[in-house]
């Protein structure tokens, strides 16, 4: 499972994992010693805190998963910046996303091929919790009809 957790990121490491009869839990914590500003890249050891991220994922043996990760806040030292702190960035999903990436991928590619509420319900079923209004936003960000 280490392995598997450390694939799409580096500094994620895995910490544990709960299952029961719908839900495959993942606890994750980054393991990043240092990260650059996303807003003026100046590098920063200094934690400001911790916070905790829940994500679904892709369903993992017919189970939905979730994802519950535990990141960082950083200081930004540099003075000319008005920003003072900042979170962690991770390849896997978008800052303030619910879904990673790859969720939302399969989302949108089952999505595309029926309509929205027949999407939800398969997906409900089977890969995520996701609502037919969330679908319709998600076609809206990339052009399409819902």
């Amino acid at each position: 499972m280490r392995k598997l957790i450390a694939l799409p990121d580096k500094n994620l490491r895995y910490v544990s994992c709960q299952v029961n009869e719908a839900n495959i839990i993942i606890n994750i914590k980054s393991i990043s010693k240092e990260v650059g500003c996303p807003y003026c890249g100046t590098v920063s050891k200094k934690v400001h805190s911790r916070y905790v991220r829940k994500l679904q994922d892709l369903p993992i043996q017919g189970k939905k998963a979730k994802l519950v990760l535990t990141l960082k806040k950083y200081f930004c030292k540099n003075p000319d910046y008005a920003t003072k702190t900042f979170a962690e960035t991770f390849s896997l999903f978008e800052p303030n996303a619910t879904k990673t990436k790859r969720l939302e991928e399969e989302i949108l590619k089952v999505s595309l091929t029926q309509s929205s509420i027949s999407a939800a319900a398969y997906l409900q079923g089977s890969v995520a919790d996701v609502g037919k209004s969330t679908i319709c936003n998600m076609l809206k960000k990339t052009k399409q009809e819902c």
